[in-house]
């Protein structure tokens, strides 16, 4: 019994795959981090360009 417990490597994949899974959500949040970094300069300098045509 004690043999076949110590080969049972069912637990070590399961831990992989969470590895797996949460690297895969850092690459995911540091890409949405980036695109929305980009977003948001766009739509500043959009504003600031809509302001100066409005005032003009």
């Amino acid at each position: 019994m004690l043999k076949r417990f110590l080969a049972d490597e069912s637990g070590a994949t399961a831990i992989e795959y969470g590895l797996i899974a949460a690297l895969i959500g850092v690459a995911i949040v540091g890409g949405a981090s980036a695109t929305g970094t980009a977003i948001s300069e766009l739509w500043s300098g959009n504003e600031s360009k809509i302001s100066e045509v409005l005032n003009n």
